[in-house]
């Protein structure tokens, strides 16, 4: 098993726990749930906003099955450049979290919206982390690994 195919498949192992976590126990302040936002429970007294935090809550689980699914089919299915490029496009996938979302979550926190205090710094170095170990596995593989030589 190529060093691709370990960090893509610890990748699917997260994210499977943060889905089953989104799906069954959303308000959880754990493995990303919406619990750390002050916001959800203040939700749950206007049943209108509640359901649509809750849907788009769904619709992001959703979508991280999807990504679970493709990763998967790369993994058995790829050869070794459909999986460079995967573990390429999920960086690039990952990084725009420092786009958008990134300097919502720390107005968020600085506006002591979130809870605990600080998530978004936590937030944001636990997700440059895994930037990092993607990017560090592409150039383990590309300069040591690839018996093609790219």
């Amino acid at each position: 098993m190529n060093i691709l195919k370990i960090v893509m498949g610890l990748f699917i192992l997260l994210e499977l726990s943060n889905v089953l976590m989104l799906y069954f126990t959303p308000g959880t302040k754990r493995g990303n749930g919406m619990g750390v936002f002050k916001a959800w429970e203040k939700s749950k007294k206007d049943n209108e906003i509640h359901e649509l935090m809750r849907y788009l809550v769904f619709w992001v689980a959703g979508t991280k099955l999807i990504f679970i699914a493709l990763i998967i089919v790369i993994i058995i299915l790829g050869d070794w450049r459909t999986q460079l490029f995967a573990t390429i496009a999920l960086v690039l996938s990952i990084l725009s979290f420092y786009w958008k979302l990134f300097p919502i979550i720390k107005k968020m926190d600085k506006n002591d919206q979130i809870d605990p205090r600080g998530y978004s710094k936590t937030l944001g170095i636990m997700i440059g982390t895994f930037v990092l170990v993607f990017m560090a596995a592409i150039v383990v593989y590309v300069v040591f690994l690839n018996p093609n030589n790219i």
